[in-house]
């Protein structure tokens, strides 16, 4: 870890805000990137529930040309 002089120092040499935000930027620069947001979110439900209701829709309209197809 490198030694800053101009840093407070606690009784024993040891600063710990400094490891607290030497540890945060080690961890923002490790990890994914998400747009400069502190929290990461979720991603949207959107498009997954859309295509789940597209497929149930298709599947159903298949079933009903089918019945009256054969009906």
């Amino acid at each position: 870890m490198a030694h800053n002089p101009q840093a407070p120092q606690g009784p024993e040499g040891h600063d710990p805000a400094g490891s607290t935000q030497m540890f945060r930027a080690f961890v923002d620069e490790g990890g994914p990137q998400h747009g400069g947001r502190g929290a990461a979110a979720p991603a949207p439900a959107g498009p997954r529930v859309g295509l789940i209701v597209g497929i149930v829709a298709a599947v159903a309209i298949l079933g009903t040309v089918v019945w009256l197809a054969l009906g």
